[in-house]
Order: structure tokens, then sequence, then C-alpha cells
């Protein structure tokens, strides 16, 4: 054990911005503070909060001195994260949200993994969390087939393929929670402030600079959905077009920008995608304005689209799906209405 304490010299500074969690701030810390790899710069940054929280976190400096404490004006999670990174000094870098939490050995393995794999940045899965009022915690793996424990080394391309493609057997996201970046990799990046999905442009500037990653097939974050109050809970449609979808089509070019139009043209599939399956999810919400916004963002980039549906990395199914959707969105919805109705079932 003495010797592998010797070892562990790398620095970890966790970022947890904190707003108004004095109820889940204890649960928070208490699964940070007894992390397995002890050499941590724990950075607890509030942003302007109105409740028990700035006494909490000065509470928490006091007794150990690996936390640090930053009080600010409230500006966002964006805001308080970079507050952070402007103070900390780690050789790594994580990201823990206050209302969260994560599992003991969380950060010990994402370190090592790196470390073992000459990796730039280690990716998790996690645990998605529902607390209803009254009913107690109910954790629900994330993903798409059962953790394998499994350490998987991958190159620039295959985890850029895997974070795009959503593909079986990777659960990679663009959360930086779910992540361990190292500093050289981040260096200068910043968070935009005022906005939300702010992820997702971090991760995908983080993945097109890293020459290697480690992705760790575990759930090791514990995931809140619908804390009363997050972000998660604002109107879908309003993040939605103010914030996701311009950050989509950001995404799109800086993977150009610094990978290659080949990757860029599978983002931009990917992308067009998504945005019929929000389509499906706003009619079957009976929300025709975010419905109707939705059939002009599909056809604001209907050139590019056009030259990348021609090419060989769309399956067939989704060239006729989207000609379909062109054609006459109303009767897209309702085909995908009676294939899941009939076919589905069908299948099974």
């Amino acid at each position: 054990m003495a010797g592998q304490k010797e070892e562990r010299k790398d620095l970890i500074s966790i970022i947890v911005p904190v707003y108004n969690v004095g109820n889940y701030l204890d649960r928070s810390m208490r699964s940070i503070l007894n992390q397995t790899y002890q050499n941590l710069e724990i950075i607890l940054v509030d942003d302007g909060s109105t409740d028990s929280s700035p006494a909490k976190c000065d509470e928490y400096a006091a007794r150990d001195s690996r936390i640090k404490v930053i009080h600010k004006p409230n500006g966002g999670l964006s805001d308080a994260r970079n507050a952070g990174l402007e103070l900390a000094a780690g050789d790594f870098i994580g990201y823990v949200d206050s209302d969260d939490w994560i599992e003991p050995d969380m950060y010990e393995r994402m370190y090592q993994a790196c470390a073992a794999h000459g990796a730039q940045l280690a990716v998790c899965r996690y645990f998605q969390e529902y607390s209803a009022k009254g009913s107690g915690q109910n954790t629900v793996e994330n993903g798409h087939s059962p953790c394998s424990g499994a350490v998987v080394p991958l190159d620039r391309e295959a985890l850029l393929r895997n974070y795009i493609s959503g593909q079986d057997g990777y659960v990679i996201y663009n959360s930086v929670w779910s992540k361990l970046f190292s500093r050289e990799l981040v260096q200068g990046m910043r968070f935009p402030k005022g906005r939300n999905s702010e992820d997702i442009m971090y991760t995908t500037r983080a993945f097109c600079r890293a020459r290697r990653a480690v992705y760790l097939d575990q759930c090791f974050y514990h995931y809140v959905l619908d804390r009363d109050g997050s972000i998660m809970n604002e109107a879908r449609g309003k993040r939605m077009f103010r914030d996701e979808i311009p950050f989509w089509r950001e995404h799109i070019a800086c993977i150009r920008e610094m990978v290659s139009q080949q990757m860029a043209d599978l983002a931009a599939y990917h992308f067009q995608r998504r945005l019929l399956f929000y389509y499906i999810d706003a009619r079957t919400a009976k929300n025709k304005e975010t419905a109707s916004r939705l059939v002009l963002e599909v056809n604001k980039d209907r050139a590019e689209m056009d030259r990348v549906y021609d090419s060989a990395i769309v399956s067939k199914g989704d060239r006729i799906r989207r000609r379909l959707f062109l054609a006459s969105p109303s009767v897209y919805a309702a085909a995908v209405s009676l294939y899941d109705r009939i076919v589905i079932p069908l299948r099974r």
C-alpha cells in the first residue's frame, strides 16, 4: 500500500459549482471527501447562493485543507465552472455537480486508467437518479447494456466515432462530470457563460484535441435528473433552440476544423437524426410551435444535408425517413407512429 501511495503524485482538481443546494451538498461532499484517491484539490464555487450553501462551503473548508472556496455573484453554471478553472492547480480536472454524488473509487480508477494507458482523459458511465419527493432515491443504470467493468483505450478517431454515433457498447455522452481531463488537454478552454447545454462544446473540443483516451465501462457517477429548480427542468423548447441546437451546429464546425470533413459529415448525419427524433417528441407532446420550428431547422442546411445523405455513411432506412419528412412532416410522424405500434411489437 505504501508503494501505491508514492506513485500517486498527480493532483486532481475537482470543481464543484454550488447554487442553493443546502439540502444536497452534504451528500455530494461526503462522496468527494471519501475518495480512495486522496491527493485532491476541491474547489467549491458558491455562485451567489441565498440559502445555507455559502456557510456550508466555509465550514467544509475550515475542516479540510484540500478545500478552497470561491464566493461570487450569481452567473450560472458555466460562469461558476470557469471561476473554478481559474483557481485550479491540478494535473487533472474533474467536475461534480453539487446535487449529485460519486462512487468512492471513481477518481482513483479513472486516474489509474489514464496512467496505465497514457491517456489524456478518462470517460465513465453513470447512474440516473430519480428523487421523487418522499419516495427516496431510485437508481437506474444508464446505457444500452449492463456494465462490463472493461477498461478500453481509444485513439481520437475511435473516441469521436463512438461519441458522435452513440454506438452500443460505449456510453459516451457530452457531460463533463463523467470524465477526468488532463490539464494540458483543456488548457485555455472555458464554458460559454449564460448558456445551457454547455458541456457539448467543452467535451467536443477536448475530444478533438485528444491523442488517446480510455473508456471505463462502469458507472461511477450518480446524476440526479429531476431536482426542483435544476437546469434540466427548464422549458425544453426554449433551451433546445437557444442553446442545444446551436451548440450541435458548432460541434460539427469544430470537428470539421480540428479533425476532418469526413468526421464532420458523420456528426452532421447524427445531428439530422437528432432533429428528426426531437420532432417526433414534440408531436407526441402536442407542442405544435416546437414541431414547426424543428421543421425549419431540418430545412436550414438542406443542400449540405443532401450531400451528406447521399454518402455511404448514411443507412438506407435513414435516407428514406428523411425523404419522407422533407416531403411531408405530418405523414412522416404518422409513419413513425404506425411503425412503433405495429412493426416493433411484431419484431419483439
